[in-house]
C-alpha cells in the first residue's frame, strides 16, 4: 500500500465529509423555513387576522390570504435563529470537551486503568501506548478501557497531545495480539499528532446543535 496515495484520499474524505456537514446545517435552516412558510399559510387559512395585523407579506386572491412561498425577512430570521440554535448547543457542547479527552472518554463509559495495575491484559497496553508515546516523541496519553464493549475497536480524544487520551473495547483488549494492539494504538496515535480528533470534537459539537435543533422542533410541534 502507498502510505502517501492513503493519505491523500483520507484528507479527500475528511473534506467531503466537512462539506457535507455544511449541507446539513443548509439543509437544516431550508427544512425549517419551509416549515415556517407553511405554519403560517396554515394561520393564515384557519386563523384570518383583520387587515393591517399580519406582520409578514400576504397576497391576497379570491379574497383568501395566501402567504407567498419567498419571504427574505422570514428567510433571514429563520437562518439567524436556527445558527443560533445550532451555535449555542455546539458552543456548550465544545466548552463540556474542552476539560480533555478524558471527558469524551468517560461520557462513553470508559474507565481509566491503573498504572500500577496487575492484570495482564491492560499492562500489556499500558506498555503498548508508552512506547508508541516514545516513538512519536509526545506526553504519553491517558488510557481507557471501555468494560462493556465485546467488540474490537478504539479511539482517541483529546484537543491537544497533552491532554489526550487513547480508549480501547474490552473485546480489543483481550481478542487482540500484542503485535495487532500495537498496529490499532499506532493508528490512533496518528489521529492525536495529525490533529484528526481535534476536528472529530468539533464536528461532535455541531452534530450535537443539529440534534438540539430537532428536539425543540419536536417540542414545538407537540405543543
Amino acid at each position: 500500500m502507498d502510505f502517501f496515495e492513503a493519505q491523500a484520499r483520507a484528507k479527500k474524505r475528511t473534506s467531503r465529509l466537512l462539506a457535507l456537514f455544511g449541507l446539513a446545517v443548509g439543509g437544516t435552516i431550508a427544512a425549517t423555513y419551509f416549515v415556517t412558510i407553511f405554519g403560517l399559510r396554515y394561520v393564515d387559512e384557519y386563523q384570518p387576522r383583520r387587515s393591517g395585523e399580519a406582520t409578514y407579506a400576504i397576497e391576497r386572491s379570491g379574497g383568501a390570504a395566501q402567504t407567498t412561498l419567498w419571504q427574505p425577512r422570514i428567510f433571514a430570521w429563520v437562518s439567524l435563529g436556527t445558527l443560533a440554535v445550532v451555535g449555542a448547543a455546539s458552543f456548550y457542547k465544545w466548552r463540556e470537551y474542552a476539560g480533555g479527552g478524558h471527558v469524551v472518554a468517560e461520557s462513553l463509559g470508559g474507565r481509566r486503568v491503573d498504572p500500577h495495575t496487575t492484570n495482564i491484559h491492560e499492562r500489556r497496553l499500558l506498555n503498548v501506548v508508552e512506547e508508541m508515546a516514545i516513538a512519536a516523541g509526545t506526553p504519553v496519553p491517558g488510557v481507557y478501557v471501555l468494560d462493556e464493549e465485546p467488540a474490537i475497536n478504539a479511539f482517541a480524544a483529546g484537543l491537544t497531545t497533552s491532554d489526550a487520551v487513547v480508549a480501547v473495547t474490552r473485546g480489543a483488549l483481550e481478542k487482540l495480539t500484542r503485535d495487532e494492539l500495537q498496529g490499532v494504538i499506532g493508528h490512533e496515535f496518528s489521529h492525536i499528532l495529525n490533529g484528526d480528533m481535534r476536528l472529530n470534537i468539533r464536528l461532535m459539537g455541531i452534530i450535537f446543535g443539529i440534534i438540539c435543533l430537532a428536539t425543540v422542533g419536536r417540542i414545538l410541534l407537540r405543543t
